[in-house]
């Protein structure tokens, strides 16, 4: 590239031709059922496939042009009516417009004068998300890479307050220091804890009940043993919306130990946060406006796209940069000509940070707060009948009653409908979902989860958000699961 105007020309095409190639193969085929959710290659096909070798010498854009269109064909495709993989599922239009918008003027959010626009849009945005909250006189919060980090956040937040003196001592300024949290969690909880040098040990998994709810009596006689132990509690994690079975933790039950042995609670609602904006669905978080900070992952349930994921935290005297803040003087002057309170760069551990929050801004700007409630309000209703067609088709047996868009269940295919249920039968039905997974893609016709949990053997969660997605599309994937596996 050399700036001459037969380069700059040559440029713009590439990039006019590019954001064509976005807009067929992936916008316009969004709703799209009739291709495949992934054309799928094994790892050795599709380096062969891909070309990945990196040369001396660059290549003319029609082949660049070409890698791209092979990136996209070649991809999952996330936003296919039939993909319910994950706790996500492609991304709103107005969110990828946002993207591109910042990728494209690439705002670092660390100051003001760096990220002015982004600034201003993230103070709004965490704002509202804390009245959404219930907290009404306000708090503090980041915008940061994804609800494992936003975990992390809360931990290390939570033990700078409780022993401020780590921050320049380091873990010898320290007693044993132990958190906890239920059998449920997301694992960024244990891998926060060996991360900042606490030790996984040092993380109390407390017992769930049978819907995966965290007992309030269990967590009691925990923080009771570990105090007996010489530990020193204070942190609970609660979960809004587990991994699996989406389960909501009974917040007003864990707040009232949490004030009774003066510990920080951390509800991780990076999945089941979204409920806040639907009115018929916001009881599931009741007790969150108690809890100290929470993490929500608008890139979830709202579609916000990756990666759009919020720590919110109740105070307001600054603590978030107290813990953080190592004011680096190239950065954050004293002597700066504007307000410095938009100069959020000292409450992160990054520096360089993405402007995340303008997606989330720009999509909820264009569809409004109701249209949001309308998006979870139809997800949930369409798990519904999924779960109610589950009930009543012979082969297919429900895991229980989900609470959110988790759907988890059987397939038990003809060859083992009759026989008499013992190890030996589920572990003939272990072997199903794997095997049906791996038909599906291959064929490319689906996406559905599956795992095992506790004492169950292997079923598939389905996930369900997307708004493109109805009764109809619900029959298709019981109707395919059916196809793919009758004959195990």
């Amino acid at each position: 590239m050399d700036g001459s105007n037969e380069d700059i020309l040559a440029t713009e095409t590439f990039v006019q031709q590019a954001m064509d190639i976005i807009m067929e193969d992936v916008v316009r085929k969004a709703g799209d059922t009739r291709g495949k959710v992934c054309e799928w290659r094994s790892p050795e096909d599709l380096k062969e496939l891909l070309d990945l070798e990196l040369r001396p010498d660059g290549e003319a854009h029609a082949r660049t042009l070409q890698r791209c269109r092979d990136a996209i064909g070649y991809s999952i495709k996330t936003h296919h009516p039939h993909f319910f993989n994950q706790l996500y599922v492609g991304v709103d239009p107005y969110a990828m417009v946002g993207a591109f918008i910042t990728d494209a003027t690439q705002p670092s959010q660390y100051t003001y004068e760096m990220a002015p626009v982004h600034s201003l849009i993230e103070d709004v945005v965490l704002g509202k998300m804390m009245e959404l909250m219930g907290w009404t006189e306000g708090g503090d919060g980041i915008f940061n890479p994804g609800g494992s980090m936003s975990n992390m956040y809360a931990i290390n937040l939570a033990r700078f307050q409780h022993c401020p003196n780590i921050k320049e001592l380091g873990l010898s300024a320290s007693p044993r220091m132990v958190l906890f949290t239920s059998e449920e969690a997301h694992y960024s909880v244990v891998k926060g804890a060996a991360f900042l040098g606490m030790g996984t040990k040092n993380v109390y998994m407390v017992p769930s009940d049978q819907r995966g709810k965290m007992i309030s009596v269990e967590l009691e006689k925990q923080i009771q043993a570990a105090k007996l132990e010489g530990a020193v509690p204070f942190m609970v994690l609660a979960t809004a919306g587990t991994t699996v079975l989406g389960s909501f933790d009974p917040i007003e039950e864990l707040a009232d130990v949490c004030e009774q042995h003066n510990l920080w609670l951390h509800v991780d609602a990076c999945w089941g946060g979204a409920v806040a904006v639907s009115s018929r669905h916001k009881h599931l978080l009741a007790g969150i406006h108690r809890a100290k900070s929470v993490a929500w992952n608008p890139h979830k349930m709202l579609m916000a796209g990756q990666q759009c994921s919020a720590f919110l935290v109740r105070d307001k005297t600054g603590l978030l940069h107290r813990c953080h803040s190592a004011d680096a003087s190239y950065l954050f002057q004293k002597d700066k000509f504007y307000d410095l309170s938009y100069d959020s760069g000292d409450k992160s551990v990054q520096c360089a940070r993405k402007a995340d929050v303008f997606r989330f801004w720009l999509m909820w700007k264009a569809l409004g707060t109701r249209v949001l409630e309308l998006r979870v309000d139809r997800a949930l209703d369409t798990a519904r009948y999924l779960t109610e067609e589950v009930k009543k088709r012979e082969g297919f047996r429900l895991l229980m009653e989900p609470e959110y868009a988790n759907v988890c269940f059987w397939y038990i295919p003809p060859s083992l409908r009759n026989i008499p249920e013992s190890p030996e039968f589920w572990q003939k039905v272990h072997v199903v979902a794997p095997k049906v997974k791996e038909r599906m893609l291959k064929k490319g016709s689906l996406m559905v989860g599956y795992q095992t949990h506790r004492d169950k053997v292997n079923f598939f969660r389905m996930i369900v958000i997307s708004p493109l997605v109805g009764p109809t599309h619900m029959d298709f994937v019981l109707d395919e699961i059916h196809r793919l596996g009758a004959d195990l």
